[in-house]
């Protein structure tokens, strides 16, 4: 058939039904618009429970109230995403039957092509549990620092497929909720810096841990530093004898994430208050023997000195 013959064909059934036609592209267009506006009050009943959640979180103790923000972030992100989707189905599914197509077949279908696609797709299913089993039990949160299997980074976001984190070189890591073999939460609740701090055989052990004590009292009472500090720094003692070193190990714990920018001062700091106190920092050091030419060999060697 020409395109003349068509356009004929398309005018004689806009004489025959136009009403009809016209109606139902109105019901589509109402659809639509219904459809819109449903998401955005979806969308705005969303915030405001969000609204609702902080300040309810408000008279909570801070470390809480941050974690119940990261966490109602989390959620709310999630269910904006299913609910848009599941409306737009919607629209889809509704507007395609006000058209006159037969949903029927069509949902028969889309039933058999999903069971298929669920059998070709396990990966993407294991994903879908993985992922909603991991944010129920509030495993990670978005604005977590966390190690998923042996990389670090900020949690940027978390779907019910992925979680994406950026190292602190800028980089993106995307994993499939199905792949994450082990995730480790640096952030939840509290934070600690662990040190190991070395000092030299001839040093006053006592005295080391004194001035370790003093300068965390310094750093506590720092109003740039105090506040991130949740309790007394733990001197836990002698922890090992290295090869040239006594290793002391310590502990402070801190507000989440907040663990690296109060042990940098403070090793900062301990360097200082070593120094005044003649402490001694031990580093790597090896003894060269030098032999002069000609020079038997002493007793037992079979090589010069080196």
């Amino acid at each position: 058939m020409s395109l003349s013959g068509l356009w004929q064909k398309w005018q004689q059934m806009i004489a025959d039904h136009g009403a009809e036609i016209t109606l139902s592209i109105l019901h589509v267009i109402v659809i639509v618009i219904v459809g819109m506006v449903a998401i955005r009050l979806i969308k705005r009943a969303l915030r405001r429970m969000e609204r609702l959640f902080l300040e309810r979180s408000r008279s909570e103790d801070e470390i809480e109230r941050i974690a119940a923000e990261k966490r109602l972030r989390t959620l709310t992100a999630l269910l904006r995403t299913v609910a848009v989707i599941g409306i737009w189905a919607l629209v889809i599914v509704s507007s395609l039957n006000e058209l006159g197509f037969n949903i029927g077949p069509l949902l028969a279908g889309a039933g058999i092509a999903g069971l298929a696609v669920g059998f070709g797709a396990q990966n993407l299913v294991r994903d879908v549990i993985s992922g909603f089993f991991m944010i129920l039990e509030n495993q990670v949160r978005v604005g977590d620092i966390a190690v998923v299997n042996g990389t670090g980074g900020l949690v940027e976001s978390i779907t019910l497929r992925t979680i994406v984190l950026r190292d602190v070189e800028g980089v993106v890591h995307v994993f499939p909720h199905g792949s994450v073999v082990t995730l480790a939460n640096r952030t939840m609740c509290w934070s600690a810096y662990v040190m190991d701090i070395g000092i030299s055989y001839g040093s006053d052990i006592d005295r080391a841990t004194a001035v370790m004590k003093e300068v965390y009292g310094d750093l506590a009472a720092d109003p740039g530093f105090g506040h991130r500090i949740l309790e007394p720094i733990e001197v836990f003692g002698v922890d090992q004898y290295g090869p040239s070193e006594i290793v002391i190990r310590a502990r402070i714990k801190t507000r989440p994430g907040e663990q690296w920018v109060v042990g940098r001062e403070y090793r900062r700091r301990l360097k200082y208050a070593f120094d005044r106190a003649g402490i001694t920092i031990p580093f790597p050091q090896r003894t060269i023997h030098i032999q002069p030419a000609g020079t038997p060999l002493a007793p037992g060697r079979s090589t010069p000195a080196a």
